[in-house]
């Protein structure tokens, strides 16, 4: 069962996040996805950690999804999903509004101070135009773990996809 929350993990979900990952990572901003038993999903990181530009906004912590996610990529699913976004002009425009959506919640999440320290080093152009997990080209598909955490915490059509066709949401407790 998947739940959408927008919180900064407590001191269980940390520790619990530390041994999903193997270290406790910097820049956590909320988790946003939890399956039934509270157990983090989905993390939104900070926009800019330790003064770099940091690509990814959500970030799958999960290892069942983690899992069987690498499974499905190491089939070539990314190939058949680019093949299918040149071929399918509805489904490139579902995908790019993934794109945009993403761009929206990166920007909407950001504090204030990181705001201005994009726009005095020159990131602001990065976090307006880079998509989900940092890529420029829109028509391409970087990595389905960070669609699949979009897609768990926004609205992510390849996440709707793995979805219908592979269950993914389905081997959560």
């Amino acid at each position: 069962m998947l739940i959408r929350t927008d919180d900064y993990p407590d001191a269980r979900q940390l520790t619990r996040i530390a041994e999903q990952l193997g270290r406790t990572p910097r820049g956590i901003q909320a988790v946003t996805a939890t399956d039934g038993e509270g157990t983090p999903l989905v993390l939104r990181m900070e926009s800019i950690v330790d003064d770099k530009p940091f690509p990814t906004l959500y970030w799958l912590c999960s290892e069942r999804l983690k899992i069987e996610i690498s499974r499905i990529e190491a089939a070539g699913i990314i190939k058949q999903l680019e093949a299918r976004l040149q071929e399918d002009p509805e489904f490139l425009a579902a995908y790019h509004a993934s794109h945009a959506d993403y761009v929206a919640r990166r920007w909407a999440s950001m504090r204030p101070e990181h705001r201005r320290l994009a726009a005095e080093r020159g990131y602001e152009a990065l976090f307006r135009e880079r998509g989900i997990g940092g890529i420029s080209n829109w028509d391409q598909v970087r990595c389905l773990h960070t669609q699949y955490a979009h897609h768990l915490s926004g609205d992510n059509v390849i996440g709707q996809w793995l979805d219908r066709e592979y269950g993914v949401i389905d081997c959560l407790p």
